[in-house]
């Protein structure tokens, strides 16, 4: 039971990924910059999670250990982040969510196999099976023809 529950919540949360990006090309467009748009969206975004890591570490009595992480942990996933909604931001109008999304999942499948075979940042390794090279070839397929159609 809990599988389809984990499943579901990625599902959703793919849901919000489509959605967040014709947000940011609205806003993006109100405020005349992309990159505006992005800075914006991930402002807003660290000030709901700040207040939900106060909320939680108060709730919970625990405290965040600030020394642990490598120093590049705290801003890499950062400039991932930027770097994706912004890209989004400007493509979503030009490309439409779609392809937009299509092409998103694709390079999130490749890039998730080479993770998996290198055993990225202490991963699992997961051998690359003709399975999964069938199946992100498929999906490329299906990405070119939604961009292309």
């Amino acid at each position: 039971m809990m599988g389809a529950f984990w499943s579901l919540l990625g599902i959703v949360s793919g849901a919000f990924i489509a959605i967040q990006a014709p947000i940011n090309s609205q806003l993006a467009r109100g405020l005349g910059l992309p990159v505006a748009a992005a800075a914006f969206s991930f402002l807003s975004g660290a000030i709901v999670l700040g207040i939900a890591t106060l909320v939680v570490t108060r709730g919970q009595g625990i405290s965040l250990d600030w020394k642990a992480p490598a120093p590049w942990l705290f801003v890499a996933g950062g400039v991932l982040g930027g770097s994706y909604v912004t890209i989004s931001t400007l493509l979503i109008p030009r490309i439409g969510a779609a392809a937009l999304m299509a092409l998103i999942v694709a390079g999130q499948l490749l890039a998730g196999m080479l993770m998996d075979r290198i055993g990225f940042l202490g991963m699992a390794v997961r051998e690359i099976s003709l399975g999964r090279v069938a199946g992100a070839l498929l999906l490329m397929a299906g990405a070119v023809l939604i961009r292309l159609t």
